[in-house]
């Protein structure tokens, strides 16, 4: 169904002679012959200044005598009452008169805006109106939010066929008296007899009226905010405006934040702000925004659609540009829609990732000698017949490249031998584990088996053992442990480790897996500081990128839901 319906016939072609008719005659025979009538705005007149005209190219002066307390006079006999809040209105048009008065409560000046029922201005956004859901519309003013506004609740109601009632706090929607406008169709008009008393009847109308649609103008009371919320949770759709150009304006507005779900500050654990890499304190959304649709009317053809409210607002929050949606009419009528998608993640390009990385740690620097042949070669010495010691009871040994001592004996205590096995085997470490503590050069053990066990800590003491205590019983942890048994760590200069260390199996698909998340750790994380998503793996996969990721001391995450879930690596 289309939103561009012909003109009601029962709406009048052609008012603005009625809002002339309350001017001072000078007044109304300079505008009756001007050539930009139709495009008049607003009627400024202030006592003892010549009064202006205002278009939308610019103001303009009416003759050259100042407004007179009579002039003044004349005009407010011929309109309605004004309210608490200064405004009156022409009977049965859409015109506003808005009061500026002195100390003495006497009216001093007087803004006549012209109200014009201009159809077909929402078809910008005639899918979201559709949708049912709530939409916020927001705007400097004079951008068309109440005409905006008027036209989507006479579609909803004609066009729609639903029941919708519209709250005219200052009979601005459907015009001065007790008759509403033709331009709001079917809808039904609540008139407020104060605005302070809004939100009450926006609860009132609820409870007496059973609309499917709400309409209201100018939320600007954290009431009206609260009774927003209200009606929002009981299933009526909300359409309305608040004060404020863009979402940005409603976050810092402690009155209105309510709108967009809330601001509460939250204190973060140490592990969760350096995740974030932001500080403990941090800023986030209490709940779910009234308003699940927010449009920020930029200009009065050109509007920027927000269609997700509350991942626009955590983006803000957190400091994130949200993605945007601009749609626009062009001069020849037609919508022109354009994306702005939020900047991705700084992520490494599949060529970087392909590419050979250079070689970096210590085997790169050339302070780390390669190690000599040993006498026995290294299968021996994991094969299950191999003797740990000589037959007089001495341990096996084969002098190093440096001089020292090897193959070095290491006794496990709590971590598991296949690990273990499994390094030594893949880094062609020189150790050999030992079932026996006399024998061993080295403990490795579990730090909570430690904590556990003082009576093991101080039997090792007592042989004078160096011990090594590992986290878990991940390979990172091992590798690492190993090598500083062996004097080969160096903790301010990862070591390239070899690939085969972290795979279940000869499947090409891991080794592909791992080589990425090390060329994304060893190109971009480390050199640049900067987090790296990779490509999504299945659970098998991600579980060796962590442990290759937790080699390089870093920190990294899953994110995402299958079968796109995949690893982030943060910066140390």
């Amino acid at each position: 169904m289309s939103f561009l319906s012909p003109r009601p016939p029962s709406a009048p072609p052609d008012d603005l002679s009625l809002l002339l008719d309350i001017l001072p005659q000078p007044l109304q025979t300079l505008l009756l012959n001007h050539p930009q009538r139709e495009e008049l705005i607003e009627v400024v007149m202030d006592l003892g200044r010549i009064p202006e005209a205002r278009f939308p190219s610019g103001a303009l002066d009416l003759g050259t005598l100042p407004i007179t307390q009579g002039d003044l006079r004349y005009s407010i006999s011929r309109v309605g009452r004004f309210s608490s809040d200064n405004r009156a209105g022409i009977e049965r048009t859409l015109h506003r008169i808005s009061a500026i008065r002195n100390r003495n409560d006497e009216i001093i000046g007087l803004t006549c805006r012209v109200g014009r029922a201009v159809f077909g201005t929402i078809k910008l956004i005639q899918d979201l109106v559709e949708t049912g859901e709530s939409l916020l519309l927001l705007g400097r003013p004079g951008v068309g939010k109440t005409t905006a506004l008027r036209e989507i609740a006479r579609v909803l109601a004609d066009d729609l066929q639903k029941r919708v009632v519209i709250i005219d706090t200052s009979n601005e929607i459907a015009g001065d008296g007790d008759i509403p406008h033709p331009a709001i169709g079917r809808a039904r008009r609540m008139q407020v007899a104060r605005p302070e008393l809004q939100h009450q009847v926006m609860i009132e109308a609820v409870e007496n009226h059973m609309p499917e649609v709400i309409v209201i103008d100018e939320i600007g009371t954290e009431l009206e905010a609260l009774a927003a919320r209200t009606i929002a949770e009981r299933g009526v759709q909300l359409v309305g405006t608040a004060h404020g150009n863009r979402l940005e304006n409603l976050i810092k507005n402690p009155t209105l934040a309510d709108l967009v779900g809330g601001i509460q500050a939250v204190t973060l654990g140490d592990e969760e702000a350096r995740r974030r890499g932001s500080q403990k304190t941090v800023l986030e959304r209490k709940a779910l925004p009234t308003f699940t649709i927010a449009v920020e009317m930029l200009e009065r053809q050109k509007w920027v659609i927000h269609a997700k409210v509350a991942q626009t607002i955590d983006a803000l929050l957190r400091g994130k540009e949200p993605g945007q949606e601009i749609r626009a009419v062009n001069p020849e009528g037609e919508i022109e829609v354009s994306q702005i998608l939020p900047p991705d993640p700084v992520l490494p390009s599949l060529e970087a990732l392909t590419q050979a990385a250079r070689p970096k740690g210590l085997r790169a620097s050339g302070r780390m000698a390669p190690l000599a042949p040993l006498a026995a070669p290294r299968e021996a010495w994991l094969e299950p017949g191999w003797m740990e010691t000589t037959p007089n009871g001495e341990k096996a040994r084969t002098p190093g490249p440096n001089g020292e001592d090897l193959p070095v004996y290491v006794y496990p205590y709590g971590v598991g031998r296949a690990q273990l096995e499994q390094v030594i085997t893949v880094l062609n470490l020189p150790i050999v584990l030992t079932k026996d503590l006399q024998h061993a050069d080295a403990v490795l053990a579990l730090r909570s088996h430690l904590r556990h066990h003082p009576k093991l800590k101080s039997l090792v003491q007592e042989q004078n053992l160096p011990i090594y205590g590992v986290k878990s019983n991940s390979l990172a942890q091992i590798s690492r442990t190993l090598k500083q048994i062996l004097g080969l760590d160096d903790p301010k200069q990862p070591e390239a480790m070899d690939l085969r260390l972290f795979t279940r199996g000869d499947e090409a698909d891991e080794l592909e897996a791992l080589e990425e998340a090390r060329l994304a750790v060893e190109q971009i994380v480390i050199p640049t500081g900067q987090p790296v998503e990779l490509l999504p793996r299945n659970a098998k996969v991600r579980k060796m990128q962590h442990e290759l990721v937790e080699h390089y001391r870093l920190h990294s995450d899953s994110l995402g839901e299958e079968p796109h879930r995949r690893l982030r690596i943060y910066p140390a």
